[in-house]
């Protein structure tokens, strides 16, 4: 029989990469969403698997609702990839980010335990659980400083996820991923908020880019590649954390002029700071030693800033008008 999986957040950048991953390994896939009728899933129908993923209704913060879906699927392998995801965001929402990614993890460890079923899970931990770095990379070792409130919930989930493991022997792992993109990116995020400005730019738009912060310093991967990464977790013989990275740090500043450059524009035209967009608190610096995935996952990132840039600004450039 085939493998079944229940991917939380199956409409999200990385929840649809995934499904399209597994289908191709031969997964049965379960997707959930809280409300999977009135759901477009354009993800899934941009990756052309929209009909091929069964898909549950699912409130994550509600135990009674994760325990009814997960004994529903009867899954082998949980991946949690839901949960309110900006960091800017969590300035202005800060209780929904608490409670959606953390209530909802518990919930499901609880199931977990309660169901006692073979089951695995992977959590979605965060990069920004660090705080600044410096020149120091991060490894699995480095203490938390969150600098947010969704930082402040992705540690809390992480160490709920260790407590489980150590306590109750379950199979449940963290991957602490930092920065990754695609072309599936919405535009609250800045990769893809700048793409697409730079796009229209030099289709002719007169808009000038509004920006917070040029000099923070980020570790940005390729997300397809991410969500291998993730699946390998949960085939090894024992589970653990990994941090998920590329090893290699760029301001965002660097981003923004490869970017405009891809479409022969100079950013310092039609790129303007503005103070309204600064973060409460904000990480300057984020840096990351993903050795240990390469040495026990064998796993590496391939793709670099400019490899990322140059799929996500093709991407860009043949939906134009779609």
């Amino acid at each position: 029989m085939n493998k079944v999986v229940l991917i939380c957040g199956v409409s999200g950048q990385d929840g649809a990469l995934l499904a399209k991953l597994l289908l191709a390994k031969g997964y049965d896939v379960w997707g959930t969403s809280r409300d999977a009728e009135g759901s477009n899933f354009s993800n899934l129908v941009r990756l052309g698997i929209r009909d091929s993923v069964r898909l549950i209704s699912m409130n994550p913060e509600d135990f009674s609702s994760v325990f009814r879906t997960i004994k529903q699927c009867n899954p082998n392998e949980i991946y949690f990839l839901a949960g309110q995801s900006s960091v800017g965001l969590s300035f202005e929402q800060p209780v929904e980010t608490i409670q959606s990614n953390v209530s909802s993890v518990l919930n499901i460890l609880e199931t977990c335990r309660i169901l006692e079923r073979p089951i695995r899970l992977y959590n979605a931990a965060s990069s920004e659980v660090f705080g600044n770095t410096g020149d120091q990379p991060a490894n699995e070792e480095t203490p938390f400083r969150p600098r947010s409130p969704y930082a402040v919930a992705k540690a809390s989930a992480f160490w709920l996820v260790n407590n489980y493991r150590e306590a109750y022997g379950l199979f449940v792992c963290n991957g602490i991923a930092f920065n990754h993109e695609s072309p599936l990116r919405p535009e609250r995020f800045v990769t893809q908020k700048i793409i697409s400005a730079a796009r229209r730019i030099a289709a002719g738009s007169r808009e000038k880019l509004q920006l917070g912060r040029l000099d923070i310093a980020r570790d940005w991967g390729w997300a397809p590649e991410y969500v291998n990464a993730m699946w390998l977790m949960l085939q090894q013989d024992s589970p653990d954390d990994y941090i998920i990275a590329t090893g290699q740090t760029n301001t965002l500043e660097t981003f923004v002029a490869k970017a405009f450059a891809f479409f022969n524009l100079d950013w310092r035209e039609h790129v303007q700071q503005n103070q309204e967009l600064f973060r409460p608190t904000d990480l300057l610096v984020s840096r990351a030693n993903p050795a240990k995935a390469e040495l026990k996952l064998g796993w590496k990132a391939r793709f670099k800033l400019d490899e990322i840039i140059d799929g996500m600004a093709k991407e860009a450039v043949s939906t134009w008008g779609s």
